[in-house]
């Protein structure tokens, strides 16, 4: 029905840089919001980086000033620049999405999680 195409993630020393993204695509009325959230091994998922359909960008207060989350409205996709990157970065990314199936009906979906690995 909905699929998120993920990519991006990989091995990166501290300092360095990577960039996400994700693409979504299926029966797709809108998007409402779409983002990342991240989930370290033994600790749980939060939120990371996530945009509205207005436009209103929420960032967690660890990557301020060095995460960029952005979007191209025509391809579905939003990408999330990640620079300066810190050991503490290193974690699964989700990408997420919430979409409007009809005019009232949202629904929430997950991608398959790319794995970020800062290294010193």
């Amino acid at each position: 029905q909905v699929q998120l195409v993920e990519s991006g993630g990989g091995l990166v020393q501290a300092g360095g840089s990577l960039r996400l993204s994700c693409a979504a695509s299926g029966s797709i009325f809108g998007i409402r919001a779409m983002g990342w959230y991240r989930q370290a091994p033994g600790k749980q998922r939060y939120l990371v980086a996530t945009i509205t359909s207005e436009g209103y960008i929420n960032y967690a207060e660890s990557v301020k000033g060095r995460f960029t989350l952005s979007r191209d409205n025509a391809k579905a996709t939003v990408y999330l620049q990640m620079n300066s990157l810190k050991l503490e970065d290193t974690a699964v990314y989700y990408c997420w999405v919430v979409v409007r199936t009809t005019d009232a009906i949202r629904s929430e979906h997950w991608g398959q999680g790319a794995q970020v690995t800062v290294d010193s």
